[in-house]
């Protein structure tokens, strides 16, 4: 099993990529005399149109990653979970572990006058009460806030106080800064309290101070301070990039984070939702971002919401009672109390996830697969009655998957066969018909390794930039070949009626232009399949975008999927051509497809498309080669005008990134063509998108 649990390490340390765009200084595209690829078009030979959740994404809480990227609190473990300590916690140095790292409270004078209250504590486990004798100031700090001008930030906090004793709070605003404080009212009773304070400076160095003075004791369950310019709670700036981003669809909470998630610990009241360790990720989640927020902000961004239920540690009635009080009316039992927490419409959520990756035995809740479909069929039944209007993906678990690493790995039997008892996917076609429209699909396929069939492990293989870009798109590809197989086994799967959620799926988690040139081929082997491909979720969505706590921007690969959906079109034409892809190195099976993608004009990876008014005939051309490539091209039964207009995605080189703040490197740029001309040159390492206009 040593085998598998690498590959289990692999799987669970996703990290989010991101980095800022611009656009480039790119010059026209050259023409020349061709290099011996021609492409044929015949805009009367099309696909089905490209659905627009294929430009999907998905988000999961893992660690901090949506609480530092798109909620705006500024403070960490603002419920107390880790209590108060005696001194400043050091960050991690590795990634994973800085991914889940929060800030904690740390006492202001002995810690020994601090406890932690269980008899009385306002949420959770445990208050803090902090014992003052009138020898010094007593509370706690937390350190490394990160503010910024421009915008004054609210804050609360829910304390209790004995009446010989005064409570501040102040912030100050980095070393050697001025402190602002302010005195808040205090009872023997729970209550909250408001303050605002003016910052006025961009630092990442303050922190936040909470101390008594006098004689007694005062207890603390619960602080915030967020900018007064956050959106619901939401950040402004991240906000309004997610909705440039125009994401069609938003799978959510999770990911492997759902199966151990009790979603009733984050509704209500945000001060009194308890914070949680999550076993998955080993991260304290504060639940500040729950159902309500995070369908909130599919409506502030414009997507479509699609929701992840648990049915790990979860059951199928506390599936339907979540259904009840995402889209259940106010008179029903879950919709009242959902409109008793400030929302009385309900929000009409049309797509869910019934499970997450339920068929890997790292899946909190994992059971064999006759005994999960079963579980499966109760949590359906039971969603349906409360809306039979619902649409169901449940966990696929294709062969590719179950081989590579998602699946129950055996030694000596790597490769898992279409209809065998490790086949998941088989067994829910099988055995739950009828109670999903769609499977969902998974792949990270690891850069510049390969499955090895024969002993089930991963080697490192010698590749051009060429054959690593297109790893992604291979492993769309040997998902299409599994689909192939099961349609012989399964031959209603012709009719079209059940379709492919390729709802999450990522390669190279480093934001450069070599990254966003293989998320372009990953779209063109997409939209070869749009007769059953019908959505693919981006992982992670926040990796549109390159961010601190404070500053963000658009990033490469965010602007690589803009690309696509503002300058390509949304009827696939068939390209055919004069020199195929070379034929597989390796054994047909795993995570090589039996034909490698890219199409028939090697090495250039060319898609076409027609606006959806028939006009504009859109010929995307990928060239991951360090040299720049000529082609010929012919178009039957279309004939263009003159002049056309041409975007160019491209940098100084492969790993050309536009970190935060600094000069832009890699982008885009707008130049004309001649449309006659019939024959172009497509610069190394870039993305061309050009326009023929019908005449």
């Amino acid at each position: 099993m040593e085998h598998q649990h690498k590959v289990d390490l692999m799987r669970r340390n996703l990290l989010l990529g991101s980095a800022a765009l611009g656009v480039a200084a790119c010059i026209p595209p050259v023409f020349a005399a061709s290099g011996g690829i021609t492409a044929t078009i015949n805009p009367a030979v099309t696909r089905p149109p490209i659905p627009p959740m294929i430009y999907g994404g998905f988000i999961e809480h893992i660690g901090n990653l949506i609480n530092h990227s798109l909620w705006s609190e500024t403070l960490d473990d603002r419920k107390f979970y880790y209590g108060v300590l005696a001194e400043r916690a050091r960050k991690p140095d590795d990634r994973r572990g800085a991914m889940g790292f929060m800030e904690k409270w740390v006492a202001i004078g002995p810690v020994s006058a601090i406890a932690l209250d269980t008899e009385r504590a306002w949420v959770g486990e445990h208050s803090p009460v902090v014992s003052v004798d009138g020898s010094q100031e007593r509370g706690m700090v937390q350190h490394g806030l990160a503010l910024k001008s421009g915008t004054p930030y609210d804050g609360r906090i829910v304390l209790w106080a004995d009446p010989g004793v005064t409570v501040t709070v102040r912030l100050v605003r980095g070393n050697g800064g001025k402190a602002l404080s302010t005195r808040v009212r205090a009872s023997s009773q729970w209550q909250t309290q408001r303050f605002r304070f003016d910052a006025g400076v961009d630092t990442t160095d303050a922190r936040l101070e909470i101390v008594g003075q006098g004689r007694g004791r005062f207890g603390v369950g619960a602080v915030s301070l967020m900018p007064a310019d956050n959106v619901r709670g939401f950040r402004a700036d991240t906000v309004a990039l997610m909705k440039q981003m125009n994401c069609h669809i938003l799978r959510m909470p999770g990911g492997n984070f759902i199966s151990a998630h009790d979603w009733e610990d984050s509704i209500g009241d945000p001060d009194q939702r308890p914070p949680i360790m999550d076993p998955v990720w080993n991260a304290v989640q504060p639940n500040d971002v729950g159902v309500d927020e995070l369908l909130q902000l599919c409506e502030l961004i414009g997507c479509e919401p699609f929701w992840c239920v648990n049915t790990g540690f979860g059951d199928p009635r506390s599936g339907a009672q979540l259904l009840e009080y995402v889209n259940g009316s106010p008179d029903t039992e879950w919709g009242a109390k959902r409109a008793a927490n400030g929302r009385s419409k309900p929000y009409g959520v049309k797509y869910w996830a019934v499970g997450n990756e339920m068929y890997g035995h790292w899946q909190y809740g994992h059971m064999a697969r006759d005994q999960y479909t079963v579980k499966h069929n109760m949590f359906v039944d039971a969603m349906r009655k409360v809306d039979p209007d619902i649409y169901i993906v449940a966990p696929g678990g294709f062969v590719d998957e179950m081989t590579t690493g998602q699946g129950i790995f055996i030694e000596g039997q790597p490769q898992v066969h279409v209809g065998s008892d490790r086949d998941w996917a088989y067994g829910m076609f099988k055995d739950s018909w009828g109670r999903f429209d769609a499977l969902g699909t998974h792949a990270y396929p690891p850069g510049g390794k390969r499955f090895d069939l024969s002993t089930g492990k991963l080697v490192d293989v010698n590749q051009t930039l060429n054959e690593w870009v297109h790893q992604m798109p291979d492993r769309i590809r040997t998902m299409v070949d599994a689909w192939e197989q099961y349609k012989k086994h399964f031959p209603e799967l012709e009719k079209g009626s059940v379709k492919v959620f390729f709802d999450e799926w990522a390669f190279h988690f480093e934001d450069d232009l070599k990254g966003a040139l293989a998320i372009a081929a990953a779209f063109h082997e997409f939209f070869r399949h749009t007769d059953f491909i019908a959505m693919a979720g981006f992982t992670m969505a926040t990796a549109w975008m390159n961010f601190d706590r404070t500053r963000s921007q658009i990033s490469i690969k965010g602007r690589m999927f803009q690309f696509y959906q503002e300058r390509f079109g949304t009827v696939p034409v068939v390209v055919n051509g004069n020199s195929p892809t070379p034929a597989p190195k390796y054994p047909v099976g795993g995570d090589q497809p039996s034909v490698n993608t890219g199409g028939d004009t090697y090495p250039l990876d060319v898609s076409a498309a027609l606006t959806a008014d028939g006009r504009t005939l859109a010929v995307a051309v990928i060239n991951a080669t360090e040299a720049p490539h000529s082609f010929s091209l012919a178009l039957q039964g279309f004939r263009p005008k003159a002049a056309g207009r041409c975007w160019k995605f491209s940098g100084p080189g492969p790993d050309a990134k536009n970190p935060l703040g600094e000069p832009e490197q890699v982008g885009a740029r707008e130049s004309t063509f001649d449309a006659s001309a019939g024959s172009l040159t497509i610069a190394p390492a870039s993305v061309e998108i050009y326009h023929f206009e019908r005449a």
